[in-house]
């Protein structure tokens, strides 16, 4: 049985991958499957996620026609999933609809209710399934996953979901579609997280209103401290982790813990399970050779220390539901850009 779901955005996420120009979309379009770049640490993350056993589910705005080198781009990485869900852009030029090419709202939100829809169809239970979302800066992530876990926990009603819609301007068969299957839903409180890739480096605090739920990281050392805390990882898949920002992308020891202690002072950490991290080193240590040991034992040494900031920043209490329509707007930042 199913027991927990990562939803993987690609460009921007998974990917580094640039749309600022047309010269960079052609570039993006023709480059090989072993050209393609993948951020740091995000394919390490991803396969240490799928050896705890959970379901990956791939839904990118990248073109459909892509679809060949992008799977085989993950191929390359080691990366295997369940589904892969791609944008057919072509489809909604042949049909006219130009606002469909580059929105967000219309294609990701109905893409993601159908496939929590079909998480309770056969022997899986749909309330013993959790997820976790993961995201990009660059676009509409935040708010529609946000927008999605309280869709599917029920807090948001049908009535402001349609006028959400309407407000977004998602065509009205879409909008309809949506509204249908979201009756279907069995609510439950299904998202644990949503981890937003500042590729852009938008500020922290632009997501305070999306609540705790909605994490943004700089890198993905920090994406694998949270999942860890969320018992989604083994504190090998963390090790691992920092092992490639250090052979592969020049952190140090303080570099590292540096990544946790950003994470703790902005509340998204409860300082717990560090002991897990030093216990899983010391294992590894007195197994034979390790590397960058130097640089782990420096983190795991900090870590018992920053934890303690972890503590004393988070929070529990409780915040209130965005507003999903006043926030509808300004939703995709690179449609206003």
């Amino acid at each position: 049985m199913v027991t927990h779901i990562a939803r993987w955005d690609l460009d921007k996420t998974y990917l580094r991958t640039e749309f600022d120009s047309l010269r960079d979309i052609l570039r993006t379009a023709l480059e090989r499957p072993d050209e393609k770049r993948t951020n740091p640490g995000a394919s390490t993350l991803l396969r240490e996620m799928v050896r705890a056993g959970i379901r990956v589910h791939i839904l990118s705005g990248s073109p459909e026609q892509m679809r060949r080198r992008l799977e085989d781009k993950l191929r390359l990485d080691g990366i295997t999933w369940d589904t892969f869900t791609l944008k057919p852009n072509l489809q909604n030029l042949l049909r006219l609809r130009f606002r469909a090419v580059r929105d967000q709202l219309g294609y990701k939100l109905p893409a993601l209710v159908k496939a929590r829809a079909a998480v309770g169809e056969g022997a899986e239970s749909a309330a013993a399934c959790h997820e976790t979302l993961f995201g990009d800066d660059a676009e509409a992530d935040a708010y529609v996953y946000s927008l999605y876990a309280d869709i599917v926990a029920g807090r948001v009603t049908e009535d402001v979901l349609a006028r959400v819609l309407e407000r977004g301007r998602v065509y009205d068969d879409v909008a309809a579609e949506t509204l249908e299957i979201v009756r279907g839903i069995e609510p439950v409180d299904a998202v644990e997280r949503i981890l937003i890739h500042l590729e852009q480096q938008t500020p922290p605090d632009d997501f305070r209103t999306y609540g705790p739920r909605v994490v943004p990281f700089y890198n993905y050392l920090q994406a694998a401290f949270v999942l860890h805390e969320d018992e989604r990882l083994a504190p090998g898949g963390v090790l691992r982790v920092a092992v490639e920002l250090v052979t592969e992308h020049r952190f140090d020891g303080d570099a590292l813990a540096r990544s946790y202690l950003d994470l703790a002072r902005r509340g998204h950490l409860r300082g717990a399970r560090v002991d897990d991290i030093a216990r899983e080193l010391d294992a590894w240590l007195s197994a034979g050779a390790v590397p960058a040991s130097d640089e782990l034992r420096t983190m795991s040494a900090r870590l018992a220390v920053l934890a303690d900031v972890a503590r004393e920043r988070h929070s529990t209490k409780e915040v209130p539901l965005p507003d999903y329509l006043g926030l509808v707007v300004a939703h995709n930042a690179r449609r206003r850009r």
